[in-house]
């Protein structure tokens, strides 16, 4: 009776397992899944009942670079990293055989095929939007296992070299672009300014006058400076008044004389 007691309780002893809180117990009792095991001390007999571990925490698993087209016909090397969790430990390891190696190929697979269904464009500029879309695909086909794809980033884009040239062409390009419509819109918001300042004097009497005196006291401030003086269009006019009034006065005076003339005659 004693070795019996002795006996049982070296059974007990070596039945003994420890689940820590991050991992769940799958139990099978004669081959059978029995039940899934919370975390602390649980018994699990020898012969008759095995146990197999399974880690529940998220795990980030690094997607092998992958060359594809995309829809537009341009060769990339693209590689990812996938963020899954367990959900039911019960799941991932009877309906499939290794999930981490599943998941790891599912990954792979389905990236190729989303990034082979968009331009090159829409890859580098919607990287969310495609990531997101990688995701669903994935958590939809490891559901059945009992796996959470929880997030899916896309890593690297490599292109080829002529593709990089093509691109900072593109982006030089645009931004010439850019830069000629800028000094474009300048010019034409300069050329309206000059037009109001142009009304402005135009219908100001001396106003171009006292600007040409401001623009000569700014020259005379470098002794430097060759100064043209530049004579307002208003002198100008005023000047050929005055000599078409003498002209008048002139050719007035000679036909009187002309007629004076011709009467002492």
């Amino acid at each position: 009776m004693f070795y019996l007691i002795i006996f049982v309780i070296f059974i007990l002893l070596i039945s003994i397992r420890q689940i820590d809180e991050y991992e769940r117990g799958i139990l099978f009792t004669f081959g059978k899944f029995s039940k899934v095991l919370s975390p602390g001390w649980k018994i699990v007999l020898p012969v008759i009942q095995s146990y197999r571990k399974v880690d529940i925490r998220t795990k980030a698993v690094d997607v092998p670079e992958q060359e594809t087209i995309t829809k537009d016909n341009v060769s990339i090397r693209i590689n990812a990293v996938i963020y899954y969790k367990i959900f039911d430990a019960g799941k991932a390891i009877c309906e499939v055989q290794d999930y981490y190696y599943a998941v790891s190929q599912l990954a792979q697979t389905t990236m190729r095929n989303v990034v082979g269904s968009v331009t090159l464009d829409e890859l580098l500029s919607e990287r969310e939007k495609i990531s997101n879309g990688i995701c669903e695909v994935i958590d939809k086909a490891t559901d059945p296992w009992g796996v959470k794809v929880e997030n899916v980033e896309l890593k690297d884009v490599s292109l080829p070299e002529e593709m990089k040239r093509v691109i900072a062409k593109a982006a030089e390009a645009e931004r010439e672009k850019m830069a000629i419509l800028t000094k474009a819109k300048g010019e034409e918001e300069a050329a309206e300014s000059l037009a109001r300042a142009a009304n402005t004097m135009g219908e100001t009497p001396g106003a171009l006058h006292l600007r040409t005196l401001s623009t000569l006291n700014d020259l005379s401030s470098d002794q430097s400076n060759t100064i043209i003086f530049a004579v307002p269009i208003e002198v100008l006019k005023a000047v050929e008044g005055i000599s078409k009034k003498y002209e008048n006065i002139n050719n007035h005076k000679n036909e009187e004389i002309k007629e004076n003339i011709a009467k002492q005659l």
